[in-house]
């Protein structure tokens, strides 16, 4: 079975729908989205409605759960909490109940494999995992873990392999699985990438050949940053899309 894995849409709908279309040339079986659909982007609505209805299952992203009233985001800066309140009025009743009952992580049990927005450790508290020191922290976990975690959250491309007692980071490249080892993947960001590289990103795990892809499609960005001020949110929401960071 193929998994098309993606995460971090942020209410970006040209970088959703660029994925989407791509996926259709990677026999893909089944979508699972790793949270934040929305917040920063323009298109809040559209982006919920196209993830619910492709994705098997989503999982709760911190922009979910604030928008959704699930946690308190008075710590987020400024320019952040005001594209969540504004996210909030404009999602429908039924995309907000949606949010409202999205699961903090799942488990496919036939392809060992788990998926949640931020850190495994805590899951409540999205903690980021992009270096090695912050994957060690799931060591105390290695039991528990999967064979393959993949998590969203930080934006960026990530691969750390897991032995009871060593993380090793390696790079984020197409690889196959070692069975004596355990994966942490982070998938990058479909709505806003930060790694200087503006296309989406998006991921597939073949469960047979136990080999995880990474994938970069382009995009409108001007669209989508035309967007973003349409619906008077912070204007560097947009500017970044330029530039990927």
């Amino acid at each position: 079975m193929r998994f098309g894995i993606f995460s971090d849409v942020h209410a970006n709908y040209e970088a959703l729908s660029a994925v989407l279309e791509s996926y259709g040339a990677e026999s893909v079986d089944e979508y699972y989205c790793l949270g934040d659909v929305v917040g920063y982007g323009g298109s809040p609505n559209e982006c919920a409605d196209l993830v619910r209805k492709t994705a098997k299952e989503t999982v709760l992203g911190n922009h979910d759960a604030a928008v959704a009233g699930r946690m308190d985001y008075a710590y987020y800066y400024e320019a952040a909490r005001q594209a969540l309140d504004t996210h909030s009025a404009l999602l429908s009743a039924e995309n907000l109940d949606w949010l409202r009952g999205l699961p903090y992580s799942t488990h496919i049990e036939h392809a060992n494999l788990t998926l949640c927005h931020g850190s495994p450790v805590r899951l409540e508290e999205f903690e980021y995992i992009f270096a090695p020191e912050q994957a060690r922290e799931c060591l105390p976990m290695y039991d528990r873990l999967g064979g393959l975690t993949v998590i969203g959250h930080s934006h960026l491309c990530k691969v750390f392999a897991l032995t009871p007692t060593t993380v090793e980071e390696l790079p984020p490249v197409d690889f196959v699985l070692d069975p004596n080892k355990k994966y942490i993947v982070s998938d990058g960001s479909v709505g806003q990438p930060r790694d200087y590289d503006n296309r989406a990103s998006y991921t597939v795990f073949d469960a047979a050949e136990r080999r995880f892809e990474f994938k970069r499609i382009e995009y409108d960005v001007e669209s989508a940053a035309e967007k973003v001020h349409r619906v008077k949110l912070e204007r560097n929401f947009a500017n970044r899309l330029f530039i990927g960071v």
